[in-house]
């Protein structure tokens, strides 16, 4: 009995003592220390998603089918022009905002009908942006603008063909946004032959 009525006593000293002396530590060692980079989550993206057979068939058959009409060979919309002045830190930003341009210019328009696959990819692409919804630009934004800008006016410039180029290039697409959003990027983008 005696040693429940020690421990009774010294039950509030403890909880005064932890209270006191090991909150404080255990708070101020999961704060990031002051210059040290702090993790952005927010523009990161599991692995698994890209991982996923049916998906990845369904976006590269699409470019496939596409890319057999693009009479455009010179031109490319998406590659590593896309990268140009941007820091790696803020990649996959700049992937999520091809993204959506991607879906809302070109595979949720007229050519919805023209090509298999067409509304299973748009979702998908659309989830993913969806999921980098709070990921944001660290800095200034006038490079991500220029490069969207670029694209954008390249795929006008080639009319009917661009939607169909961009298309073509949703195996690129897929692949870019990968190396850009998920945990470990593979070094440089991946090649495409013509």
């Amino acid at each position: 009995m005696a040693s429940l009525h020690t421990l009774a006593n010294s039950f509030p000293g403890w909880v005064f003592f932890c209270c006191c002396c090991c909150l404080p530590l255990l708070l101020t060692s999961s704060l990031p220390l002051k210059g040290a980079p702090s993790a952005h989550h927010a523009c990161r993206l599991r692995k698994i998603h890209f991982q996923q057979p049916y998906i990845r068939n369904r976006t590269y058959t699409l470019a496939k089918t596409a890319s057999a009409s693009d009479k455009d060979t010179d031109n490319r919309l998406i590659g590593q022009q896309l990268f140009a002045n941007i820091r790696e830190n803020n990649r996959c930003y700049m992937m999520k905002r091809v993204v959506e341009l991607v879906v809302k210019d070109v595979l949720l328009t007229e050519v919805k009908s023209q090509y298999p696959y067409v509304d299973e990819v748009a979702q998908f692409l659309a989830s993913l942006t969806s999921e980098l919804s709070s990921c944001q630009f660290s800095g200034k934004t006038d490079h991500i603008e220029k490069n969207l800008e670029e694209m954008k006016n390249k795929m006008e410039q080639l009319g009917e063909n661009g939607k169909t180029k961009a298309i073509g290039e949703l195996d690129l697409l897929f692949d870019y946004m990968e190396n850009a959003c998920t945990d470990a990027p593979k070094k440089g983008g991946n090649k495409k032959k013509n």
